[in-house]
């Protein structure tokens, strides 16, 4: 089970998915989108829609996002895969990094796509302990 990192920043998303290596160990897959066109800020749509693609073999992923247009951008990807590939996918509604660190250490022991998700979208109430 591996993660798909998508931000508006380039750097963000590469340094987020370095955190979620080095505490969920190197056998977790992470696929990384940060940025738009050009290395600019934003969300390039056909770079989600590849790593989607990569993402959606074997026990899938789990996709985590940070504002607006990201969520668009997966939603569109999402589209425009194959029922199997998008049946291999999740897309948490989850903190970016709270989620990708949860979702991250869960993958790393096995636990299923569910598990990944519900590790995921659980980070939000990490607050309310």
């Amino acid at each position: 089970m591996g993660l798909v990192i998508v931000s508006h920043s380039a750097p963000l998303a590469a340094g987020l998915a370095e955190l979620v290596a080095q505490v969920a160990g190197a056998d977790v897959p992470i696929e990384v989108v940060g940025g738009g066109p050009g290395g600019t800020l934003g969300t390039d749509g056909e770079r989600v829609l590849e790593a989607l693609r990569r993402a959606a073999h074997g026990s899938g992923a789990v996709v985590l996002m940070d504002l607006g247009s990201s969520v668009l951008a997966v939603k569109a990807a999402l589209a425009e895969l194959a029922d199997d590939e998008r049946g291999r996918l999740r897309v948490a509604d989850a903190p970016l990094v709270e989620g990708a660190i949860a979702a991250g250490v869960t993958a790393s022991t096995g636990d299923d796509a569910n598990g990944v998700l519900r590790a995921a979208e659980e980070a939000r109430h990490v607050g309310k302990l």
